[in-house]
């Protein structure tokens, strides 16, 4: 499966952005697609998680109240609605498939590990 990441942009604090993650390629519903972000010298880290099929969803608490993962069956993407946005979320985010089965260590300290396809990356930059 190939992502296609797309959405990011400048917004001021207490903006909002949707991100897209669109997928291709055989198989695409056999994937959990799961969101990420990267700060420069930091670790990648998750933020939220989807499976295709049955909707289940789970975020890290930092973003819980804030972010919404979603998903579009019939245009193969998945969104990320970020709403309330500051500075401290300036960052690169990533979608990232994976076809394992869905666990705890999807969406863990170590996720990034668990994930095989990476989309190629969309800037958000929260102007204070």
């Amino acid at each position: 499966v190939q992502l296609q990441a797309s959405g990011g942009g400048l917004v001021q604090a207490g903006g909002s952005l949707r991100l897209s993650c669109t997928a291709s390629g055989r198989n695409v519903n056999d994937y959990i697609i799961g969101w990420f972000r990267q700060i420069p010298e930091k670790e990648r880290e998750i933020l939220a998680i989807i499976s295709w099929t049955g909707g289940a969803t789970r975020y890290v608490d930092s973003v819980k109240s804030r972010f919404t993962i979603s998903r579009d069956n019939t245009k193969n993407t998945v969104y990320l609605q970020m709403n309330s946005l500051q500075p401290e979320d300036t960052a690169v985010y990533y979608c990232a498939a994976t076809s394992r089965r869905w666990s705890t260590d999807l969406y863990g300290p170590y996720a990034r590990y668990r994930y095989d396809r990476w989309g190629q990356g969309t800037q958000v930059t929260v102007s204070s």
